[in-house]
């Protein structure tokens, strides 16, 4: 999507307008419990919805944005024991719900499989709303978890095999991520697949490959998320995409799924360059935003837009929209 600031705003007169026919004039905005955040019009829960890693600090590809240094913002539960202790204390605490990921295998996989049980006994015995994080997946795997209680799936869709080799450290293909999203929508679990702009070195290679592999599928929503330079990883200088690129990411996928529920993920810079991406994002027609700039939330009231915040995960907007047919 070739053309300047001035050209794109014009352009996102289009997808607002998509925004708005499907959806009403509203927008979400959400800031879940692992991150602090407090606003004039919002301030964030420590315990509503906070992540967990099943592998603690581990992670086998040691990608080249992350380095594992993510697991680190995460509660550690690296058994099954762990896992259900650790639940308890969340549930005693206030939590509704949490998100279990953790660090890949060599296969890209996140080694969820002598969790499964445990996951069952936390939804059985704590009434807790669960999603997972998944690496590359097996529909058995999925259709176990699915089982187990299961609320809904996330998995970062690549769409450049150079990227998955180079970045993520990882012998796989375009193709696996497309089979790990198959597995998922067999497997019936509501799937919202991210796609992370500029993770080839801050550069946009395989985004709109990602979307439109993603398409052929059902998504429950689809999450828009920034390459950020983390210190001490291998890409720590690396310079993150403009905002103006991010948001052609965005206005790409509103323009491919008009009616699925799009978000402004959690994962992009701080600071100016927020402030910029959350204003873009706005007028590309997202739905939601995690973590939004406060300018971004007056800029939606100034324009007449209804207001609504969570400390959920910001993927938890398809829930907003159950009730809606997807058309694609």
């Amino acid at each position: 999507m070739k053309m300047d600031l001035k050209e794109f705003i014009r352009f996102t007169e289009k997808t607002r307008k998509i925004r708005d026919e499907n959806f009403g004039r509203k927008i979400h905005f959400y800031a879940p419990s692992f991150m602090y955040y407090k606003t004039k019009y919002f301030c964030s829960s420590p315990h509503f919805f906070p992540s967990i890693s099943i592998t603690g600090e581990a992670c086998a590809l040691k990608c080249k944005h992350c380095d594992g240094r993510v697991l680190k913002t995460m509660y550690p539960a690296t058994s099954p024991e762990k896992l259900l202790n650790l639940c308890a204390k969340l549930k005693r605490n206030g939590a509704i719900g949490c998100l279990i990921s953790g660090g890949c295998l060599p296969n890209g996989s996140v080694p969820f499989e002598k969790f499964v049980n445990s996951i069952a006994q936390v939804k059985e015995k704590y009434g807790l709303r669960i999603i997972i994080h998944t690496g590359l997946i097996s529909y058995e795997l999925a259709k176990k978890l699915k089982e187990a209680g299961v609320g809904s799936a996330l998995l970062d869709v690549i769409g450049d095999n150079e990227t998955i080799r180079e970045i993520y450290n990882l012998d796989a293909s375009v193709e696996d991520f497309e089979n790990a999203l198959a597995a998922l929508e067999k497997a019936e679990i509501p799937t919202i697949p991210h796609v992370l702009v500029g993770l080839h070195y801050g550069k946009l290679k395989g985004e709109l490959k990602a979307l439109k592999m993603i398409l052929k599928y059902k998504p429950a929503a689809v999450i828009v998320i920034a390459f950020i330079p983390i210190p001490k990883t291998p890409m720590e200088t690396v310079d993150p995409p403009s905002p103006l690129e991010i948001a052609k990411v965005i206005a790409a996928a509103r323009m491919l799924f008009p009616s699925i529920p799009i978000a402004l993920g959690c994962m992009r810079p701080k600071g100016e360059h927020r402030i910029k991406t959350d204003e873009l994002a706005f007028m590309a027609g997202v739905n939601a935003i995690a973590f939004p700039t406060e300018a971004t939330i007056e800029l939606a009231k100034n324009m007449g837009y209804e207001t609504i915040f969570s400390s959920l995960c910001c993927s938890e907007v398809y829930m907003e929209f159950q009730s809606r047919k997807p058309s694609y």
